[in-house]
C-alpha cells in the first residue's frame, strides 16, 4: 500500500509499504479521510519527542472497514463494510485513571500516528475497541473530524459552568474554532479569540467570536477595557507559546481559570507571583476522554459543530507540502484532510 513517511525533519515522502494484516483484536480499515493536526506539525519539524521517524503519522481519521481479526469477528460488535471513525487513544492496563474514565491519562495510553503507524496511508490496523462506525447520516468526510472535536469538547468539559460567563481564546486553529463553538453553544455570554492570522481571526468572527488582532491591539489591554478592568472567567491558551500563556494569565480575573491546551512550546515561563497573588487557577486539558469522544461524534452527527466552509480536501501525496503551508502561512483553511 502506499503511506506518506515522515521520514527526518521537515521532510516526508510516499513510500510503498506492506499491507497490515489485524491481530485477533484488532481491524483493517480502508482510510477515506485523514487530517492534519497541529500536533503532528511540531513533530514534523522535529520538536516533538513523542514522534519518533520513519513514522506514518495520522490520528484524526475515518474509513471503512476491510476486514477483522477472529476474535473481533467473533464478537459480532463490528462488521465488514461498517463507516467508522477511531479513537486514536487506547490503553493497554487497567489503571485508576482507566476506571475514572480518563484514558487520555492512563500511562500506558498508545496514539495511533505515534506509538503504531497512523492513518496516512491507504489502510491501516486499529484496536477493535476503538471503533466507531458512524451514526446514519454522517459522511465519512465529516466523522474524520471527531478526534479534534473530542479535544474542544474536553476543554469546554473543564470550564463548566460557563453560561453567561466571558471567556478568551488565543489561538484561531481548528482547536480554538471548535472550542469557541462549544463554548457558545454552552451559554458562554462573549467569547474573545485572538490570532496573529487575519484570516484565521475572520474564522473566529463567522463562528460568532469577538476577535483581537495582537498584531495591532494589546490582547489583555482589549480584555481589561471590555470587562471593566475585571478580566474573563476562563481564558485557554490553544497556542502553547511562552507570550500566549502569560497573556491568558495577565487577561483573567483574580479566582478565574487558566485552561493550557496549545503545545507549541514544550518548556516556557510563567508569571507564578501573578497565579498565586490573584489565586489564578491553572490546568493542563490533554486530548479527550471516551466519553467526550463519544459526545464529538454525537455533535457532528446533530450538525452542532462544523469546520466547513474552511475545509481542504487533498491527495495524501501533497501531504508534505501542506504540513509546510499550515506551518508557514495557513491561511483560511480550518482542517487539511487528505484523501489516499
Amino acid at each position: 500500500m502506499k503511506a506518506l513517511v515522515w521520514t527526518s525533519p521537515k521532510h516526508m515522502e510516499i513510500q510503498e509499504l506492506p499491507d497490515p494484516e489485524p491481530q485477533a483484536d484488532e481491524a483493517l480499515v480502508r482510510v477515506a479521510y485523514v487530517g492534519i493536526c497541529g500536533s503532528e506539525l511540531s513533530g514534523y519539524l522535529g520538536h516533538n519527542a513523542l514522534r519518533v521517524p520513519p513514522l506514518v503519522m495520522g490520528h484524526e481519521f475515518s474509513g471503512e472497514i476491510i476486514a477483522l481479526g477472529a476474535a473481533s469477528a467473533e464478537s459480532g460488535e463490528l462488521s465488514v463494510g461498517q463507516q467508522v471513525t477511531v479513537n486514536p487513544l487506547s490503553c493497554t492496563g487497567n489503571s485508576e485513571l482507566q476506571q475514572r474514565g480518563l484514558d487520555q491519562l492512563c500511562p500506558t495510553r498508545q496514539l495511533i500516528g505515534a506509538h503504531r503507524p497512523g492513518a496516512n496511508a491507504e489502510r491501516v490496523v486499529v484496536p477493535a475497541r476503538s471503533i466507531s462506525p458512524l451514526p446514519a447520516g454522517l459522511s465519512l468526510r465529516d466523522g474524520a473530524l471527531t478526534e479534534p472535536v473530542g479535544c474542544a469538547v474536553r476543554i469546554g468539559e473543564l470550564t463548566d459552568p460557563i453560561a453567561d460567563k466571558d471567556c478568551l481564546i488565543i489561538g484561531a486553529g481548528p482547536i480554538g474554532i471548535l472550542t469557541l463553538q462549544v463554548l457558545l453553544g454552552s451559554g458562554a455570554r462573549r467569547v474573545f479569540i485572538a490570532d496573529l492570522d487575519g484570516e484565521r481571526l475572520a474564522m473566529g468572527t463567522e463562528f460568532g467570536g469577538l476577535t483581537i488582532d495582537p498584531r495591532t491591539q494589546d490582547v489583555v489591554e482589549v480584555i481589561r477595557e471590555a470587562t471593566g478592568d475585571r478580566g474573563v472567567d476562563v481564558s485557554i491558551d490553544a497556542v502553547g507559546a511562552a507570550i500566549t500563556r502569560k497573556q491568558c494569565v495577565s487577561a483573567t480575573m483574580p479566582t478565574g481559570t487558566v485552561i493550557l491546551s496549545g503545545l507549541h512550546e514544550e518548556t516556557s515561563e510563567m508569571p507564578a507571583a501573578d497565579i498565586i497573588r490573584r489565586e489564578i487557577v491553572v490546568r493542563g486539558s490533554f486530548s479527550y476522554s471516551p466519553a467526550n469522544f463519544a459526545a464529538a461524534l454525537a455533535m457532528l452527527a446533530a450538525a452542532e459543530i462544523t469546520l466547513d466552509p474552511f475545509i481542504e480536501e487533498a491527495p495524501l501525496p501533497s501531504g508534505g507540502a501542506w504540513f509546510e503551508r499550515l506551518i508557514n502561512a495557513p491561511g483560511n483553511v480550518s482542517k487539511v484532510l487528505l484523501i489516499p
